[in-house]
């Protein structure tokens, strides 16, 4: 950093020669690219299948990601940029699936938060579930892009797409375990990528391991005592046959 402007109580010159962290321009330039068609925000016809939920939920996990990334950045509020495009091409793909405009699939979406910093907007989907249950929640945005000297940096780019979210979601509801079929305290064990699947290095393979490699899934519906015994390193229960 260089600065001469910049000076302390004692008017000496307080920031020059420190390391500063900055997120280059170009490259939110190349990210905001991969949600715009000639420059300008487009919508992402590939997710026009998907339900609305999957749709908000898969723009927040990328943009959520791609925060993270950079939150050492002293600069990373120029990321707000990269959010508007990605919240424009978001509600482009809705307005392209429900064959509606822009303005009404916000109006329809838009909701406030309250965070740490504040009450922030956001886009926000919930499925109700049955009685007793908590709602499913998707949403984009609802956080503050700001820098945070304490972050944890995990050196990893954030992936543009993961598990079809319409699938999940489905799954979800569903409420059953994968593995035995109970319904009782259902969880989502996942994987931070399919790599981590290649590394079992066990002579027996468990079931929950074979299920998610067979069908490529970083995710699995599983109750509690099946998801501990994931965790633990035990048999999980087998499923009874019909």
């Amino acid at each position: 950093m260089h600065a001469d402007d910049k000076r302390d109580q004692r008017d000496r010159r307080s920031i020059n020669g420190h390391v500063m962290l900055k997120v280059p321009w170009d490259v939110i330039r190349s990210m905001c690219s991969r949600y715009e068609r000639r420059g300008k925000p487009d919508s992402r016809t590939q997710f026009s299948d998907d339900d609305d939920f999957s749709i908000i939920g898969r723009f927040g996990a990328e943009i959520r990601g791609y925060v993270n990334y950079y939150l050492l950045a002293h600069n990373v509020g120029k990321l707000y940029r990269l959010k508007w495009t990605m919240e424009t091409s978001m509600l482009k793909t809705l307005a392209n699936k429900h064959k509606s405009t822009v303005t009404q699939m916000a109006s329809k979406y838009r909701t406030c938060v309250t965070t740490p910093s504040g009450v922030l907007t956001c886009f926000q989907a919930v499925v109700e579930r049955e009685a007793g249950k908590k709602p499913l929640v998707a949403q984009f945005g609802g956080f503050a892009i700001r820098r945070r000297k304490d972050a944890i940096l995990i050196d990893q780019r954030p992936p543009i797409s993961y598990t079809k979210g319409s699938e999940l979601l489905k799954r979800l509801q569903a409420d059953a375990c994968e593995l035995c079929g109970s319904t009782i305290r259902v969880e989502v064990h996942h994987l931070r990528k399919m790599a981590d699947l290649n590394r079992h290095k066990r002579k027996q393979v468990p079931t929950w391991f074979r299920l998610m490699a067979a069908r490529k899934r970083k995710t699995l519906i599983a109750c509690r005592a099946c998801h501990e015994a994931i965790h633990a390193g035990r048999p999980t229960k087998q499923a009874r046959s019909a």
